[in-house]
């Protein structure tokens, strides 16, 4: 498994962490499953930043236009249901079934919130 760093995601870009810094993030059976960028408090101003910044256009959108955004993600984490499961799955070690389940859950939440969007 190639080596994978994640970044933060803020304002629509991956930055690296302020601090540089990264963990490691391992499964259930102490396999090395990616790093993680070790966000500071830097990062915390610039994503409440970011975070103000958007409310005003998100919270004067069309319900509707909300709701498929929401639903659009439901939509993404379904497509890709076997790839979630099977990170559950190794972050978590649980049945391959319990982890199907997780995401399943997961994609009905989404698709649930998107539904009330417009109500």
């Amino acid at each position: 498994m190639p080596r994978t760093t994640y970044r933060l995601y803020i304002d629509g870009a991956f930055p690296r962490a302020a601090s540089g810094r990264t963990f490691d993030v391992h499964g259930a059976d102490g396999t090395f499953l990616a790093s993680a960028a070790l966000a500071a408090g830097r990062d915390a101003r610039d994503a409440v930043v970011a975070a103000r910044g958007a409310f005003l256009r998100w919270s004067s959108a069309a319900g509707y236009d909300r709701g498929q955004v929401l639903y659009r993600v439901a939509e993404v984490m379904e497509r890709h249901r076997a790839q979630f499961a099977g990170q559950v799955r190794r972050a978590t070690g649980c049945s391959s079934g319990r982890s199907y389940a997780e995401v399943d859950a997961a994609v009905d939440r989404w698709t649930w919130y998107a539904g009330w969007a417009d109500k």
